[in-house]
């Protein structure tokens, strides 16, 4: 039997990169997994490749389609059990050249959509009789992150908004944890590593450089999605309010 059969769960933003791979792992470990993108192509798409998925469309921005994500899952496979807020977006600029627009569309993905998705999931958990709920936040929450502060600060008050939710919902029967990834490969971040050596006057390479010196070497969404898996096992039973980190050792390292 595998740790999380007969399991329901949800991956926001699972069209591709880290969501796409925390979507196989839970169902390669037995859950039945919704897959949900605010890219309807890319969410058939992924839901084509997991084992046994259905795709549900959402842009977690907008309340009214989080709550139909929740409600048609639970439609669809009598209940919820695991809800992973994994959607994301990031804008490379210094807080000064950051207008109120940019940092919206920011905080409305990474901090709004984790909300909704815990104020909508936990509902359905508590009546499938409890459940986990995984929020995916980042090593840029515990320090300061230069040109990517509102990256930054959203998922700063997805640790603590994830603290709360494990606070209030542990006598439910619902658990939820963090994890925090230091810088995995994926386009979120390579796609931006120009920008960054241009903006903090780094040479071609240095980037990369830099995140192996730290890190030992890049992350990768396996090394996420099996924390996540990790954190949604019911196994895990006296789990919650944590912030796992996930940085080979990034941050532990003052040089």
């Amino acid at each position: 039997m595998s740790r999380l059969d007969g399991k329901v769960a949800i991956v926001t933003g699972s069209g591709k990169g880290i969501g796409l791979r925390i979507a196989h792992e839970l169902a390669d470990l037995g859950a039945t997994v919704v897959v949900s993108d605010l890219d309807d192509v890319a969410s058939e798409k992924a839901a084509a490749e997991v084992r046994g998925a259905t795709s549900i469309p959402c842009d977690v921005r907008d309340e009214a389609q989080v709550q139909a994500l929740v409600s048609r899952t639970v439609e669809l496979h009598g209940g919820l059990d695991i809800m992973v807020p994994n959607a994301g977006v990031g804008v490379v600029a210094p807080l000064l050249a950051t207008d109120l627009e940019a940092w919206r569309r920011v905080t409305s993905v990474n901090l709004d959509g984790v909300f909704l998705s815990i104020r909508y999931a936990a509902p359905a958990m508590i009546d499938s009789g409890g459940g986990s709920i995984v929020t995916v936040a980042s090593i840029t929450a515990t320090a300061g992150s230069p040109l990517i502060g509102s990256y930054a600060a959203a998922k700063a008050a997805v640790v603590n908004l994830t603290k709360t939710a494990a606070v209030e919902l542990r006598d439910h029967g619902v658990r939820a944890n963090a994890v925090l990834p230091g810088f995995i490969d994926t386009d979120l971040v390579t796609d931006v590593i120009d920008d960054f050596e241009g903006q903090l006057g780094m040479q071609p390479g240095d980037f990369a450089a830099t995140v192996e010196a730290k890190q030992g070497r890049w992350g990768s969404p396996d090394d996420v999605a099996r924390a996540v898996a990790f954190l949604a096992d019911p196994a895990q039973s006296w789990v919650t309010g944590a912030g796992l980190t996930l940085d080979g050792g990034m941050s532990a390292n003052l040089l």
